[in-house]
């Protein structure tokens, strides 16, 4: 009996003594996963700052830098007629070369087609090209391309009359009278932009602007002039949405006379619910905004330039309308076939005055018929 339970103690004693030590081993491997070993700082941990401008203010400075003009700096158009150059790459290839042949034309009019020269202007330059071919006095490809080049100059510099073509925005009125400039196109090829950049300019050059919201029919489209004008630094009339056009341009005109105003841009609707509604209130827009004491020297017409040929059906209904005097061509940069500055000119007569070739208000430039020819044909 003694025996027995002499080994049910020394069992138990052994029992309490494993257990001690698998108690203790625990503990160990819990601790090492609390503490990291000590030859490893931890990595501090960064704390964001505080933000010091909201996301209204980012958003407005954003906005403002497109408003930044540098009227010494302009941007070239070898730089930014990207997709226009790529076509008129294959025509740049010809230089060198020593004699052409049928494949050359029609690589010519090939070209011209895809680039939205138009299908009848590009038959008129195939036509004056083969003419010289077969008179002989084109020298290779070196010869075709200054052909072209001189005919592309001619057609956008001189009309047919032979009348040097006028590009610049005129501001001339009669004493007492405030220049206008009226915009019309249709939504979406970017009035309002354009309005508020050429603001941004004329104010950089020292005149004092008022932009007319004359888009009553346009949701919000005379809060985002509103927001131009104030970045440009101009004043604004606006109407009640859905009110009459042609009464906040006559307002904004009167506004103008009163306050010394040196120039009025006046927005107009691109969207009603027809386009003869359209077109007659275009035209009583038009006879308002020549009433003393404005005097409209300007009707430009906003074209898309990425909308190609449409864009000179939307020339021919919107200039047979309201008299326009030229065309702002907005988007040329970057995917816009640039041909369709020359079809405009030819088919229409109307010059392409001012192009933008980015979004920055300086990227509003008068059109160079020169530049823009060699930026297609020089290599």
């Amino acid at each position: 009996m003694n025996a027995a339970l002499l080994v049910l103690v020394v069992l138990a004693i052994a029992v309490l003594a494993a257990i001690v030590v698998l108690l203790v081993r625990a503990r160990r491997a819990v601790g090492s996963l609390e503490e990291p070993p000590s030859t490893i700082a931890p990595s501090p941990v960064a704390v964001p700052p505080e933000p010091t401008t909201s996301v209204e203010d980012s958003e407005e400075s954003a906005a403002t830098s497109l408003l930044d003009v540098d009227l010494d700096t302009e941007p070239t158009y070898r730089e930014r007629l990207g997709r226009s150059r790529g076509l008129f790459g294959t025509l740049r290839s010809l230089r060198g070369r020593r004699s052409l042949d049928a494949d050359a034309l029609s690589e010519l009019e090939d070209v011209l087609l895809r680039s939205d020269v138009g299908v009848a202007t590009t038959e008129a330059l195939v036509a004056s090209v083969r003419r010289a071919a077969e008179e002989g006095t084109l020298d290779g490809g070196d010869g075709l391309l200054e052909a072209l080049r001189t005919d592309l100059i001619s057609i956008l510099t001189v009309d047919p009359a032979g009348i040097p073509i006028d590009r610049h925005l005129s501001t001339a009125v009669r004493d007492g009278h405030v220049p206008v400039w009226l915009f019309v196109g249709v939504n979406g090829v970017g009035k309002t932009t354009t309005i508020g950049k050429l603001a941004a300019r004329e104010s950089a050059a020292g005149r004092r602007v008022l932009l007319a919201a004359g888009d009553t029919f346009r949701a919000a489209a005379a809060d985002q002039l509103a927001m131009w004008a104030e970045r440009a630094g101009s004043e604004i009339v606006r109407g009640a949405e859905g009110g009459d056009p042609s009464s906040v341009v006559f307002d904004a005109i009167a506004a103008a006379g009163a306050r010394g105003a040196d120039l009025v841009l006046a927005d107009t609707a691109g969207r009603l619910h027809t386009k003869v509604n359209l077109i007659e209130e275009l035209k009583k827009i038009r006879r308002v905004a020549d009433r003393e004491p404005g005097e409209v020297t300007e009707v430009l017409l906003v074209l898309d330039a990425t909308t190609g040929q449409n864009g000179i059906t939307q020339a021919r209904l919107f200039g047979e309308a309201v008299d326009a005097t030229g065309v702002v061509l907005t988007k040329l940069d970057g995917t816009a076939r640039g041909g369709v500055v020359i079809a405009i000119q030819r088919e229409l007569g109307l010059p392409v005055k001012l192009v933008g070739l980015g979004e920055q208000a300086d990227d509003l430039v008068i059109f160079d018929p020169v530049s823009f020819v060699d930026a297609l044909l020089e290599a």
